[in-house]
């Protein structure tokens, strides 16, 4: 049954998360139901979504997604569904508009969404509730910021009709002040004319009168100034009471959402769900950007007020306001120019790589105006501490050089948004720093630095602007990819971001339950299906069994960064790490499909597996990932000796991807008689029927005349049941130990022990 129409058997809450996951990823669900059966026959895990390389890939899905919307679009006839058909073009067009520049994110969705549908149909069809990640509605904080921005525009708006009436009365005193002066002085010219002499009785009567009205005058230009100050305080606090509602709610936005995304970002790179849209983030900061600049002009205009008629006020009630909101706008427009794609964290030199930057106010402040440059360099970490903690740090010391290094932003007008692409970025040389003690290469961290500089308001305010990507290893070559992901994993999981940590500051041991989590989402990320409880519990006593472990509960042990990817695990030359990326890769290439059908066991040992089996028929059989082979897997079985009838469990020697590579899997599987039925009791049929690579019964011909040929696998040393080569006739050969050949050919597979044991471990 196809995953789409396990999703409609879905009800209650799982019905609920299954809508909100769409809501929050932007992913329309008439898409995923119109496009169900092209979209879940695509290999979106094939991807390598941290890979340059793989953007040409990724483009063309993102094409053919758009073609077969609008091919579903077009097929839709009929008066009733005029509106679904334009729905589903205007879908095809915010796609293209969306993921266009970030194909790459675009596959991250869609996987994140179908992993996300398997555990809520797993979820629902065993009964058992999510315990990681599970689908959370829109958290009541942003209701809280939306309805907090509302108040703010009204409060701004309010203020504004206060400026108004204020400017208004002041500029009607003023008028009231300059008539009065003038009808004053000219009454004061009249009675001194009219007389003249010092000593007149009548000038002194005349006098009290003046001096009488005046007073009266004075005294109601007193009482209307008295208002004009009660206005101006008025209005102060009115502002001093938008300065701090403001201030909380920009600080809800910078240092709790915005940080949540980023740290989303980080944890997106181990496997956990993508960060999201940044257009809620860009809409409150657009919102906070907007508010403030407009107090910030009603202050301007205050302040002109004030030179225009001084009064004596108590300074307490009239703060200097004015520099505390243009803090709070550096603050904003610094904080906002985000990093919205980030570079791979794996960085190989003379490899293309790209980037994105966004400037989340871009728009409202009229940046794109005077359209700034963006330019990116890459510092170590010493360098990025230095940056840190002196903000006049040379920004000419680098720690390599990169072309294609500098770009501009551009608006887009449709989206509102204000971003620059660097599509075609390469490392060309890195100056690395001295090592410490036995620091490897690969767990030297670099950073990229994207900086800018512009102007608003017509040169008014300068900002400055800068930002640090995640810490990015360096490597030359292919082999040293493993252990640089290592590095990136414990930083992205267990150096968060978002906490101001000094760069790259990391813990030297986490909690294992933690570590657990971790693995857990890079393996699901790449290859679909999750790792079970059993699976990580394997996964513990492996990373724990250099050490006197007397328990089975790991939850309150804790793993360092020497045992996870430093020292070799025991009896090895490779660490757990390494062990671990060798299953991942191998599943990722070659077994993902099985692995996802619930096929491969995997994560067991040697000896679980033989108690498993020998309770179980003969011929049934289980994978179980090599212990003593990095990225090999083995078939462990159960036989029954002919002659004796003595039952043994025994081991292939373990597969790689270079066998793979030349048979799959589940073939070589369907080749093996031996093999029955997969644990507990499956027909092997049917677990990898659907995996079989078909042969056509006659072989074709090639032009030359050649006929083609099909490798197969076999096991000379131990004889097929006897039902099967019944029913298969001539498709066993007999086999004698003795005869054959003890080292693998290339297309035999050979058992590694004897007839009477086990082979060794594997």
């Amino acid at each position: 049954m196809s995953l789409i129409l396990k999703l409609q058997q879905l009800q209650g809450p799982a019905i609920q998360q299954m809508q909100l996951l769409y809501q929050q990823n932007r992913f329309p669900m008439e898409v995923r139901y119109y496009c169900a059966p092209w979209i879940e026959a695509q290999q979106w895990g094939n991807i390598d979504t941290d890979s340059p390389s793989s953007e040409p890939a990724a483009t063309i899905l993102l094409q053919q997604m758009i073609q077969q919307i609008n091919e579903k679009a077009e097929a839709l006839t009929g008066e009733d569904k005029f509106f679904l058909r334009m729905k589903l073009s205007n879908f095809a067009t915010e796609l293209y508009e969306t993921y266009v520049n970030d194909p790459l994110k675009f596959v991250r969705v869609v996987r994140h969404c179908l992993e996300k549908e398997q555990r809520l149909v797993d979820q629902d069809t065993n009964g058992v509730q999510e315990s990681m990640e599970q689908v959370m509605p829109v958290p009541d904080s942003h209701n809280e910021i939306e309805s907090t921005l509302q108040n703010l525009k009204y409060k701004t708006q309010s203020q504004e009709k206060q400026l108004s009436d204020m400017q208004q009365k002041q500029e009607l005193f003023a008028v009231k002040v300059q008539e009065t002066r003038c009808m004053l002085e000219n009454a004061l010219d009249q009675m001194q004319q009219q007389y003249p002499q010092q000593d007149d009785p009548n000038r002194r009567v005349e006098f009290t009168r003046f001096n009488q009205k005046k007073m009266e005058v004075n005294s109601v230009l007193q009482t209307e100034a008295q208002q004009l100050m009660g206005m101006r305080i008025q209005l102060a606090d009115m502002h001093k009471e938008t300065f701090m509602l403001l201030s909380q709610v920009q600080s809800k936005v910078l240092n709790d959402e915005l940080k949540i995304w980023k740290r989303q970002q980080q944890l997106a790179g181990i496997g956990c769900s993508p960060e999201g849209s940044l257009d809620i983030l860009q809409s409150w900061c657009e919102s906070l950007a907007e508010i403030t600049w407009q107090n910030r002009q009603q202050l301007k205009r205050i302040e002109q007020l004030k030179q225009q008629l001084p009064m004596n006020m108590p300074a307490q009630e009239m703060p200097d306001l004015s520099n505390s909101f243009t803090g709070l706008l550096s603050a904003l427009v610094s904080s906002t120019f985000v990093i919205e794609k980030q570079p791979p964290q794996v960085l190989k030199k003379e490899t293309r790589f790209s980037a994105a930057i966004r400037l989340l106010v871009g728009g409202k402040l009229n940046v794109h105006m005077n359209p700034p440059q963006v330019k990116a360099t890459i510092i170590s970490e010493s360098q990025a501490k230095d940056m840190l903690h002196n903000e006049n740090a040379n920004f000419n010391d680098t720690s390599g050089d990169i072309i294609n290094n500098s770009g501009v932003l551009e608006y887009h007008k449709d989206s509102g948004v204000l971003n620059v692409t660097f599509r075609n970025m390469s490392l060309k040389k890195i100056r690395r720093a001295d090592r410490r003690g036995t620091e490897f290469v690969t767990e030297e961290k670099f950073t990229l630095l994207f900086r800018s500089h512009f102007s608003v308001a017509s040169g008014e305010l300068m900002f400055q602007v800068r930002s640090l990507s995640l810490p990015v290893v360096v490597v030359s070559h292919g082999n040293q990819e493993c252990n640089a992901l290592a590095t990136i994993l414990w930083d992205n999981a267990f150096g968060d971001c978002s906490s101001g940590r000094v760069p790259f500051a990391i813990p030297d041991k986490v909690p294992w339950p933690d570590m657990a989590q971790a693995l857990n989402s890079k393996f699901m990320a790449i290859n679909g299906r999750s790792l079970s409880n059993e699976n990580l519990q394997y996964l513990a006593m492996k990373a724990f069994s250099g050490q006197s472990v007397q328990t089975d509960d790991f939850n309150s042990m804790y793993i360092s960064w020497s045992t996870f990817n430093r020292d070799p695990l025991p009896g090895c030359t490779f660490t757990f790490w390494k062990w671990f990326h060798g299953v991942l890769e191998l599943t990722r290439k070659y077994l993902r499909p099985p692995w996802n059908e619930g096929s491969i066991l995997g994560f067991i040992t040697k000896e679980h597996a033989q108690e498993l089996l020998l309770t179980k028929q003969t011929g049934t059989f289980l994978l179980r990932f090599s212990d003593s082979k990095l990225g090999a897997i083995s078939i462990t079985w159960v036989n029954e000796d002919p002659t004796t009838g003595e039952r043994q469990v025994l081991n292939l020697l373990p597969f790689s991807s270079e066998d793979f590579h030349i048979r799959s899997l589940a073939d070589r599987i369907h080749d093996l008689p031996h093999l029955t039925n997969l644990f507990p009791d499956i027909p092997k049929d049917t677990a990898f029927g659907n995996f079989y690579t078909p042969v056509d019964e006659v072989l074709p011909q090639s032009g030359d005349g050649y006929v083609s040929s099909v490798l197969v696998s076999k096991i000379p040393q131990i004889t097929a049941p006897q039902s099967y080569a019944m029913e298969n006739p001539g498709s066993v050969e007999p086999a004698s130990p003795q005869q054959q050949p003890q080292n693998r050919e290339q297309d035999f597979v050979n058992f590694t022990g004897g007839m009477d044991a086990a082979s060794p471990s594997s």
